[in-house]
């Protein structure tokens, strides 16, 4: 995958010039970055957009950001030699991959993306991105597994960060949690390390992105001010 450039140098090798002259025509406000006026020195990525007196002179990239409701049974992976894999499913055309996974026996939202900034500040727990769920039990819970569960729970030889969560519409056994770290198979650990076990597990919101409007097993792009909150999260 290609490096960052600076502008200057983009602009020069596309006229054939010296930098000091590019840096002239972009000074001049002649050039423009996806549509706006930066500095010459500014180091551009392989996806920005250049343009000059109105002419684009490097095309940028349009990345692909679905949404997906992943019903129970489907592998998040996009390994066509696994039965029920993501590509079986959802039939965008682009490359994208998941950003982020649920486990075969969980369900709900799934962002699914060729942006490769947007998979990882998803993925990586230390961008504390929250991803919200509704997490039923085998048996009832009182207020103290709530409690134990809110302030983390050691797992894997380290202590889970503090959650938000909260019994689900005074049901017995279902309970609502937000998270801002993804270890693997979180919650199931979580809830085993107190003598319960998942029965059912659905995603409900990644950030800002929520499953309104999907129905288990359905897609569709982001609308463009999910796309835009999005990617305002990564710059």
């Amino acid at each position: 995958m290609p490096g960052m450039s600076r502008l200057y140098t983009i602009v020069a090798r596309y006229f054939k010039i010296p930098n000091a002259e590019a840096e002239k025509i972009i000074g001049a406000g002649r050039v423009l970055v996806n549509g706006r006026k930066v500095p010459p020195s500014e180091k551009l990525e392989y996806w920005d957009e250049v343009s000059c007196d109105g002419k684009i002179i490097r095309p940028g990239v349009n990345f692909t950001y679905i949404k997906y409701y992943k019903p129970a049974g489907i592998e998040s992976t996009t390994g066509q030699h696994i039965a029920g894999n993501l590509r079986s499913v959802v039939s965008h055309p682009a490359p994208w991959q998941p950003a982020g996974r649920l486990d075969k026996e969980s369900e709900g939202l799934m962002l699914l993306t060729d942006d490769g900034r947007i998979a990882r500040a998803v993925s990586d727990s230390r961008t504390h991105r929250e991803k919200e769920y509704v997490v039923t039990v085998d048996r009832s819970f009182d207020d103290d597994f709530l409690k134990q569960m809110s302030a983390g729970v050691t797992i894997m030889g380290k202590k889970t960060r503090p959650v938000i969560i909260a019994r689900e519409n005074e049901s017995p056994d279902t309970f609502r949690i937000i998270l801002t770290q993804g270890l693997n198979r979180q919650i199931r650990r979580m809830c085993y390390k107190l003598g319960y076990n998942v029965v059912r597990l659905t995603r409900l919101r990644i950030a800002h992105i929520t499953t309104a409007g999907l129905h288990p097993g359905e897609w569709k792009e982001l609308a463009e001010e999910e796309r835009d909150v999005l990617l305002r999260m990564i710059k």
